[in-house]
This record gives C-alpha cells, structure tokens and sequence, in this order.
C-alpha cells in the first residue's frame, strides 16, 4: 500500500531526503492534501510505476485488443455557466486567466494498467486502483545549482492547414501564454535568483492516439542557494500549485477554480517527479485518468481570457481527451461522443 502524507510531512521528509541524498519519487495532489513522498528502493511496482522518457517503469506491454473509446463529456451548456463564471471574474479585474477544467466519463477495454504500458508520454505515473497520468508537460527541473521551469500553454490540432502559424498569432493564446510565463517567472523568484526568460514560446508536436497537437512552451531558469537540496520541500511549497493549470493572480484564481468546478481534481494537475540523489525532475500531472468506483474519468481543461471563445474552449477540453498509444501497435480507435451528462 502507498502511505499518504500532511503537507508538512512531505515537506521535511523531502528535505530531509534531499540533505541526505537519498532518491525518492513525490506526488502532490491539487490542494496538497495527499501528498506521496517514498524513497526509491522502497517503491512496490505492483502498486506504483513510473516512466520518465521512456527509460524506466516500462515492463512488457499487454496484448493489445481492438476496441472504441467512448467518451460522454460534460454537456455545452454546463460547460458554458462555469465559463461565464470565469468571464464574470475576468471582467471584474478579479483573474486575468483561469484555468477550467471537467470530467469526462470514458469507456475503454483496457485496464489503468494497461494504459500506463501503451502509452508514450515524457511522464508517466500509474497508481493502482486510482489513477494513470501520461503527461507531456514538465514541472521544474533542478541541477547544478539551477531551476528550470517549461510552462505549456496554448494548443491547437496539429492536422489543421497552417496549424503552427495559426497558434502563433492568435492574441489569445499570446495573452494567455505570456501571463503564465510572467506568473511563473514570478513563482521561481521565490525561490531562485537571476531568474529570466531562456527561451520564449517555442513549438512542439505532441501525438495522441487520435492525430496530433502542437503546443506552446517556454523556458524560464534561475539560480538557487549552495543548500538547496536540502530545502526541496520548502521549494515546492513554495511553487505549488503549479501556475499554468491555475492561472493569475494564483491565491483568487484558485478561489474562482473551486467555485466554477463541480469536482475535487484531487491528483490531478498536482505534480510528480523524481530525485535521483542529485538532479530532480518533475511534471504536472495532465492527461490524467482516474478510476472512480467502476467508472474511468478523464480530467481535461484549458486556460479562459478576455479573448476566450466558449465553443472553442470547450472543443479544446474533448480534443484533449486522447491516449498517446503508438501506431505500431495493432488496435482500432474511435473516439464516440456518447449522451452528454
């Protein structure tokens, strides 16, 4: 069994174990109220798992068998009052982005498990009995005395006719993606100096199970104290939680997240990493599936501004409902939008 933790448990035990240089993986939820912090050589693979770059927590991948995926997403108009609940707050200066987020029921033939071995993500966790998170999308990363962070924000469908150039130009994924990056320059502040911006809205393409999508990333790095390894809990205490699947100002932003959302996100859009004794590595726990009961939900979301269209935002929500499985594996996939709920 995986052993939870306070806040503050998780917090000494990480500085502790970040003094001692003793490697361990952590997994903070949302709200920081579960939080999972366990050595590596203590990890039990047949309740946890995880895969960063494809290089460990991979074991033989299961027969794969042809099925759909179905998905029910939340229903538009649903949809729409929690938007405009947010356009509401956008409107009255309280949040200048807000990161909105749903449910969506899924249905598919393959067991959590099953998903954590077929897809090929960056960053990848399985927790059994609760959920498989198979994210594209770093945290922060710490070595040589340096923080990084690589915010992700801004998507589009990669299939479309000058997809790339779209995004680039469109003023509300420019708005968007440049507050984050100001949010997160700010949260590196609290605990780095020299921080700047190394690289500002590069371009990469992610694939899914149902084509691909190009998405927006910056680069933003600072220096950290001689003793920073063992401040690493103090650290992500600090940064949590993560600005780009909050938005800004953050403290009222996540205010309006709890009132325009119908469910606890619980694991997702906290963040996992690993510290290797040395170095440490972390993502945000996105494209995220949890089981709950005999029901698989898929959690998914996207930032709202001033310049947000409802519809395109909730197109954004369903296009990433999607399982990055590679096509050199044999199985049929269809995405069919069942009876809204």
């Amino acid at each position: 069994m995986i052993e939870t933790l306070s806040k503050k448990e998780a917090q000494l035990k990480m500085n502790e174990y970040g003094k001692l240089g003793i490697p361990f993986l952590f997994v903070i939820d949302f709200d920081f109220n579960r939080p999972i912090v366990i050595p590596l050589d203590q990890i039990d693979d047949s309740f946890l798992r995880w895969s960063f770059h494809e290089k460990t927590g991979l074991q033989n991948p299961p027969v794969i068998k042809p099925g759909n995926i179905r998905i029910d997403p939340v229903g538009f108009d649903t949809y729409g009052k929690a938007f405009d609940l947010v356009q509401q707050n956008i409107q009255s200066g309280n949040t200048y982005l807000t990161n909105l987020t749903f449910p969506t029921y899924l249905n598919i033939p393959w067991s959590l498990e099953d998903v954590f071995q077929m897809t090929s993500a960056k960053y990848k966790l399985w927790l059994k009995g609760q959920f498989v998170v198979f994210s594209p999308e770093p945290f922060v990363k710490i070595a040589n005395g340096k923080i990084a962070s690589f915010p992700m924000k801004g998507t589009i469908d990669a299939s479309i006719p000058g997809a790339k150039e779209i995004l680039e130009a469109d003023l509300k994924e420019k708005a968007e993606h440049a507050t984050i990056v100001d949010l997160l320059r700010n949260d590196l502040n609290l605990v780095a100096e020299r921080v700047g911006v190394e690289r500002y809205r590069y371009f990469e393409k992610v694939a899914t199970g149902n084509g691909a999508l190009y998405q927006t990333s910056s680069h933003i790095e600072g220096t950290l104290p001689n003793d920073y390894a063992s401040k690493l809990g103090d650290i992500f205490i600090k940064l949590l939680p993560a600005g780009s699947v909050t938005g800004a100002p953050k403290a009222k932003t996540v205010e309006i997240i709890n009132e325009a959302e119908p469910f606890e996100r619980g694991y997702y859009t906290g963040v996992f990493g690993i510290f290797d004794g040395k170095k440490l590595e972390s993502a945000v726990s996105i494209r995220f599936i949890e089981q709950q009961n005999d029901q698989l939900v898929y959690k998914s979301g996207g930032g709202i501004t001033t310049f947000s269209n409802v519809e395109s935002e909730y197109r954004e929500l369903i296009d990433k409902v999607y399982l990055p499985i590679p096509k050199i594996l044999s199985y049929e996939q269809e995405f069919v939008t069942a009876g809204n709920h």
